[in-house]
């Protein structure tokens, strides 16, 4: 590696840790009411803006509709990098429940904010699947949108690829009359690849929202129907927005 790039992977995490600790006491703070926890969610966009800005990340968000914001949407995105929340967090507008693994509530001072403002859901355990299940209804019910990452994990060698999608997110919005909006972060795997290395690269975050996909009148019959539709949004915009790498394979 390069002395300049050593040089840049220092600088971009200290931003991302730095930034995380001057703002986790407004964290902490609004977590003790869930009236508050809007203020605690703006924070995370803070978080995003200030990192994205000083690590010199051009970011671009595209939306292919106007929403509503009197409509809670389920939001459902792949999954190539750590890099993703944030830039949900980014592009995404509100104050919306990110459904994430349990893992990511243990992480240290992370894990306390995730857990406290977002779902953590333990895919082995059949009540944890349930409770999700069922906070996610309440968050609709509040007027709260949903942001699922539907293949579960950021796959193994994560690319322009996605490996199938699980069921939990389009269940929600069949059973909740809600719209899936499907999203596409098309780059992510190539500025923070997850590889065990966290060298970050200098390139163009895009985050691209389609249109919604309506769910009235849909029932759990429809839920394989819902899934591969969403799946096939995603893929077909990650192979065109990567047209040159696939070009090179």
């Amino acid at each position: 590696m390069s002395i300049g790039k050593r040089l840049y992977q220092i600088w971009v995490w200290f931003c991302f840790i730095v930034v995380f600790l001057l703002i986790y006491p407004f964290f902490v703070l609004f977590s003790f009411r869930d009236s508050w926890k809007k203020y605690g969610h703006f924070f995370n966009k803070v978080w995003a803006y200030t990192v994205f800005g000083s690590c010199l990340l051009r970011a671009k968000v595209e939306f292919r509709f106007k929403p509503d914001k009197k409509q809670p949407y389920v939001y459902c995105a792949n999954h190539s990098s750590y890099l993703d929340i944030p830039s949900l967090c980014y592009a995404l507008s509100g104050y919306f429940l990110f459904i994430g693994k349990a893992s990511l509530a243990k992480v240290p001072l992370f894990g306390y904010m995730f857990r406290s403002y977002y779902i953590a859901v333990n895919r082995h355990s059949k009540l944890s699947k349930y409770e999700t299940i069922q906070r996610s209804f309440e968050a609709i019910d509040k007027n709260r949108s949903l942001a699922f990452f539907p293949e579960g994990t950021i796959p193994k060698n994560a690319d322009y690829q996605m490996i199938p999608f699980k069921d939990g997110a389009f269940r929600v919005a069949i059973e909740k009359q809600v719209p899936v909006v499907p999203v596409t972060i098309p780059y992510n795997w190539l500025i923070l690849p997850d590889d065990g290395k966290f060298v970050p690269n200098r390139r163009l975050m895009k985050v691209i929202i389609h249109e919604p996909i309506e769910t009235t009148g849909m029932t759990l019959d429809d839920i394989e129907e819902l899934k591969n539709r969403t799946f096939d949004i995603i893929q077909r915009e990650l192979i065109i927005q990567n047209k040159e790498e696939v070009a090179l394979v």
